[in-house]
């Protein structure tokens, strides 16, 4: 009897796992590597830029290292992804141009949430980092 419930209630659990999102990508080292994402919402909000305007980005490349645009600063540091499924970006250093009031919003919002451990979502599409305080979604766009 113990045997069947055990065999039950771990395929419940399985099935409950495989079934979360059909879209979902697994998130590994290698399925977020080699890829260039642009920030679209920050907490479910759609961000608009004026036209030539470099967008805040995360690019992560060889050795998981991880770079992009803030806002209007740069940053650089180390991805990492715990036992949990969680990302962050380890040492993360940050240039420290003078920016508009609306650039330093989103760029303490990015740092926030980058540099802190957040949960990760990937879609074949999209990047979403859930944090503490903060939800940023990222359009893939890796170099042509």
């Amino acid at each position: 009897m113990k045997r069947i419930l055990i065999a039950v209630a771990l395929t419940t659990l399985f099935t409950a796992c495989a079934t979360v999102d059909d879209k979902s990508v697994a998130v590994t080292v290698k399925s977020l590597q080699h890829h260039n994402w642009e920030l679209t919402h920050v907490d479910g909000n759609t961000i608009t830029y004026p036209e030539k305007t470099q967008k805040p980005r995360l690019e992560i490349g060889e050795n998981f290292t991880a770079n992009g645009l803030a806002g209007c600063n740069n940053f650089f540091g180390q991805a990492e992804l715990n036992e949990s499924g969680e990302f962050r970006i380890d040492k993360m250093a940050i240039t420290k141009k003078m920016c508009s009031p609306s650039e330093m919003g989103i760029e303490q919002v990015m740092a926030e949430t980058l540099s802190s451990w957040s949960q990760i979502i990937l879609t074949p599409e999209n990047l979403t980092l859930k944090g503490e305080n903060h939800e940023l979604r990222l359009k893939l766009r890796d170099w042509m």
